[in-house]
């Protein structure tokens, strides 16, 4: 009862979805084999994967991102691409790091359930990029699928499920051959759209089922 009138008080949010898990990824096409990873592995462990290109609409991109966040169990946040944006004028990428500060003072103000991790390509990088999470676990995924999964049982290695790195690559193999054919019967430019990425959940959830034992049975 006290964190759903702490919660209200915030900023008058649903209660928090146990196995929601919110994804903060850059949205590049380059980054589309570590999106579908994300995917893959968060169903693999019976969570749903969240992100703000699923709701659409016309409100401020910063006030869907705080509400989807603050209703999830979880949040993964890759910081990977904070690098060089070289078109004119060169700047670095903010916008991830900002998400996942949000992420951590949700958790310190808010929700004190919310669990956060930080995923990065290149180890020590962050040492540097943000050294006020220094002492944090960073889980370095090589910028490879395989990375994520393996980096994913690490994070939640004390969740119900437990899936393997090769039952997650599996999951992850369903849904690249279905995401030819998302793209194509949707027209899409890219998987990186709302209807695309709630077939993508939904294909990965089916695939999850019929893989994990533990899933099956829940």
């Amino acid at each position: 009862m006290k964190a759903r009138t702490r919660r209200a008080s915030i900023g008058g949010f649903p209660p928090t979805e146990p196995n929601a898990a919110f994804i903060n990824i850059p949205y590049d096409k380059t980054y589309e084999p570590l999106y579908l990873a994300f995917i893959a592995g968060l169903s693999g462990f019976g969570l749903l994967p969240r992100a703000v290109l699923q709701i659409p609409g016309s409100q401020r991109r910063l006030d869907r991102i705080l509400k989807l966040m603050c209703i999830c169990r979880y949040s993964f946040h890759d910081i990977s691409q904070v690098t060089l944006d070289t078109r004119r004028p060169p700047t670095p990428r903010f916008n991830m790091p900002f998400e996942l500060g949000l992420a951590v003072a949700w958790q310190k103000a808010g929700d004190r359930k919310h669990r956060w991790f930080i995923f990065e390509s290149r180890n020590h990088r962050q040492q540097k990029s943000l050294s006020d999470l220094n002492g944090t676990d960073i889980y370095i995924h090589d910028g490879r699928p395989i990375g994520v999964f393996r980096e994913l049982t690490n994070a939640l290695a004390r969740t119900k499920h437990r899936p393997t790195v090769k039952e997650l690559q599996a999951i992850y193999r369903d849904i690249r051959k279905a995401s030819v054919k998302i793209k194509r019967n949707l027209a899409a430019r890219t998987l990186l759209e709302t209807r695309p990425f709630q077939e993508l959940v939904m294909a990965a959830r089916i695939s999850a089922k019929r893989r994990i034992a533990s899933l099956r049975a829940s």
